[in-house]
This record gives C-alpha cells, structure tokens and sequence, in this order.
C-alpha cells in the first residue's frame, strides 16, 4: 500500500484530501443574437449580430456518495448545460439584445409580429452581457444546488477573439 504522500506525489489522494479539495468544471453553450451599441465611437453603434459562446464554470467538492448518478463528479455537465439553456441561451438565442432606452430600435422591432426583444438595464456590450448571465445563472444555480455549488466564472465571447468575464463581486 502507498502512503498518502505518495498517492498525492501520482495526482492522487485519499479520502482526507478529497473532502477539502475544489474542484471546478466548465460547460460551454453557443447562440445568435443580435445588439447594437448606441453611443459607440465606431462600427458597434450600428444593428449587428454575434455568434455568442457563453462559458460556465463552477466550482464545488467531489460528490461522494457511493452509487449517486454524479459520484465523483462536482456536477453533471449536461444539469448545467440544462440550466444555462433554461436560464440564458433560450432567452437570448435568435433575438435582438436591447438597451432599454434605445427606443428608435426597440420600437422598431415592436413593429414586426413575433419578433424577439430583449431589454436590458445598460447597453448590451460583452460586459454588460456576461454580469447579466452571471447573476441570472447565479441564482438558477442556488436554486438547484444550494451552497453545494459556486458559479466561479461566466465567459461570453463575442467573438472568438473578444470576450467579458463576470465573476463574485464583478457587480
């Protein structure tokens, strides 16, 4: 048998130093969606589109219970992809993401039967976005896990060169 030293020395540990550990995981979600941003210096001030990939990543103790469907797992990746579905990209995907007093804009779209508005307290930059999915996010998370699981991090890309993180505190 191999001491605890040199289990930890192969990447491995016993059971003293599972219980404390952290460990996090990431799912990445992709969609569509349209903004603008108005008072933009440049190219941004005008109706333009994205293809958004939207980062999570959490943080949590290993499940342990012998048996669970999620032994050894801090969370099953398709439970927080279901839950940034629910809670973000169906909201978001294929729709126009709008500052709330750009009202030419949101009155225009208002004109088209059907069409997908959402509003949002500040302009829709990177930035902005990623806090907004953070805090949303944060609260779905509470909601199914409770204090067994953090939202460490939310990533949106705006493109695959440009993104925002959002984290605890970013608000």
């Amino acid at each position: 048998m191999r001491s605890a030293t040199a289990l930890l020395d192969y990447g491995l540990s016993d059971k003293r130093h599972e219980a404390t550990r952290v460990v996090t995981i990431t799912r990445r979600l992709e969609f569509d969606a349209g903004h603008r941003i108005p008072h933009h210096a440049n190219q941004c001030r005008h109706l333009h589109g994205h293809r958004y990939a939207l980062e999570i990543t959490v943080a949590g103790a290993l499940v342990d219970a012998d048996g669970a469907p999620d032994q050894a797992m801090v969370a099953d990746f398709s439970e927080v992809k279901a839950i940034a579905s629910r809670t973000v990209v169906e909201a978001w995907d294929h729709a126009f993401l709008a500052w709330k007093h750009d009202r030419p804009v949101i009155d225009f779209l208002a004109t088209m039967p059907g069409h997908r508005t959402v509003e949002f307290e500040q302009p829709p930059t990177a930035e902005h976005l990623a806090a907004t999915a953070f805090d949303l996010l944060q609260a779905a998370l509470a909601e199914r896990y409770g204090s067994r699981l953090a939202l460490s991090r939310v990533r949106l890309y705006e493109t695959p060169n440009a993104w925002a993180d959002a984290g605890p505190g970013a608000r």
